[in-house]
């Protein structure tokens, strides 16, 4: 892969950043429920269709106490996407060529009331240059004031940018985590946000203010709910809820595909998947 210009080399740090304070964060509240868990690194390496070096990632999965299984990933790959599915990609129709950098993130929680939840942005170039992302939350019990507080932390970061940024984004969001063949939403919602072309700057901003939202909301409701009692009936709930969140992952989640269909390593990409999960 090249040599990265600096709008790719600051949002690659930027993820990069932003993965290291996430994770730290992470850790302290293992360290507060008194587990020694931490994060596990990974780096692995691409290799693109046409035998170049196609860039990579790091892996970092940690399996504690309150954190089940919690996996954060940074990337930044390039090359060349295979066959047509150059052209289900916004601006790779007439030329292959591709750049992609990002963080993305699932946790999967002990306590069924603490909600699992994923978070990713992106930077994409091809032809067009465009942000994408978002964060949605996904409690197996929903808890209206955890709810109510991610969508509000959101919804700030939307409103320092554009008025009418968190109405839209909340419903892509609604839309793209819908499961058709359960005919039921993933979870709680969040925001989700893509092709965000034009002014560099400007979208950067707004992205990074997303990824600070969500560093901002998550940990406080992890905190407000990981010592709350539950028993076997709410741990039977999680799991079978899990399952319908395998489901949208294995089956509808663009950024799998994404993943599979560029040569990402494989242990990366599923590390959105539960460690346990029923089928009733």
């Amino acid at each position: 892969m090249t040599d990265l210009d600096p709008q790719q080399a600051a949002a690659r740090t930027w993820f990069e950043s932003l993965r290291d304070r996430i994770c730290a964060e992470f850790v302290a509240i293992e360290r507060e429920a008194g587990s020694n868990a931490s994060f596990e690194y990974a780096p692995w390496d691409r290799i693109d269709p046409s035998g170049e070096p196609g860039g990579g990632g790091v892996r970092g999965v940690m399996k504690g106490k309150v954190f089940e299984k919690v996996g954060v990933n940074v990337s930044t790959v390039g090359g060349t996407f295979e066959g047509d599915f150059a052209k289900s990609i916004h601006g790779a129709g007439d030329d292959p060529r591709f750049f992609a950098t990002g963080i993305s993130l699932v946790a999967h929680m002990t306590n069924p009331h603490v909600p699992a939840v994923h978070m990713n942005c992106r930077f994409l170039n091809t032809t067009k240059r465009w942000f994408g992302g978002g964060g949605d939350l996904n409690p197996p019990l929903p808890i209206e004031e955890d709810t109510a507080d991610f969508h509000a932390t959101m919804k700030a970061a939307c409103d320092a940018h554009d008025p009418a940024h968190y109405e839209r984004f909340r419903d892509w969001a609604e839309t793209y985590f819908y499961i058709p063949h359960r005919k039921v939403s993933r979870g709680a919602g969040g925001i989700f946000f893509d092709h965000l072309d034009g002014d560099f700057e400007t979208n950067f901003a707004f992205t990074r203010d997303v990824g600070e939202a969500f560093l901002d909301a998550y940990p406080r409701i992890v905190r407000r709910r990981m010592d709350t009692p539950f028993d076997a009936a709410d741990e039977a709930q999680m799991l079978e809820w899990r399952g319908r969140y395998a489901e949208f992952n294995l089956v509808y989640d663009r950024g799998t595909l994404f993943g599979l269909k560029t040569g990402g390593n494989i242990d990366a990409i599923l590390m959105s998947l539960p460690p346990r999960a029923t089928w009733s």
